[in-house]
């Protein structure tokens, strides 16, 4: 076999392996719209947690700073999910996005109650006071993310 001809030989193969390669790896990764996907439903998933942990919750004033810090966490998901929306599919992005905003909507009403009514006098008993109010205003999150998170499917 003349020289040149085999040394073309090995650097077509060469170029084919560099080529089938960089197809497979490219096959690998997730796309933007995988990702978002994926994003959501962690941050769903975890919203649905902190809701579930939040309702469970038996106010005292140890509780307090944990009820707090749980309203933080799903609003910190919240946040997440907004991230998110921009490379979900448009069908998907609508669903997403109306459930976000009618969420988000009810956490800040259910936050501002809960600062108002557990956080205003600190004492044991404005704490007792607190308790149907605070108790009303965790139930009122619960069926709020059924309603506009719970029909998400992941």
């Amino acid at each position: 076999m003349p020289r040149g001809r085999h040394r073309r030989t090995r650097i077509s193969w060469g170029a084919t392996a560099l080529v089938v390669g960089a197809v497979a790896l490219a096959g690998c990764g997730e796309s933007k719209e995988e990702k978002a996907k994926a994003e959501v439903c962690a941050a769903r998933k975890s919203i649905n947690e902190q809701v579930t942990k939040l309702q469970g919750l038996t106010l005292s004033s140890s509780s307090v700073d944990e009820a707090k810090s749980g309203l933080e966490k799903i609003g910190d998901e919240v946040r997440k999910i907004k991230d998110a929306q921009g490379d979900l599919a448009p069908a998907r992005k609508e669903q997403v996005e109306a459930a976000t905003v009618k969420f988000s909507e009810e956490l800040k009403n259910v936050a501002t109650q809960f600062a108002t009514s557990a956080l205003s006098g600190g004492t044991t008993a404005a704490l007792e006071a607190a308790k149907p109010k605070v108790k009303s205003a965790l139930e009122a999150l619960a069926g709020n993310y059924q309603q506009a998170l719970g029909p998400i499917s992941c």
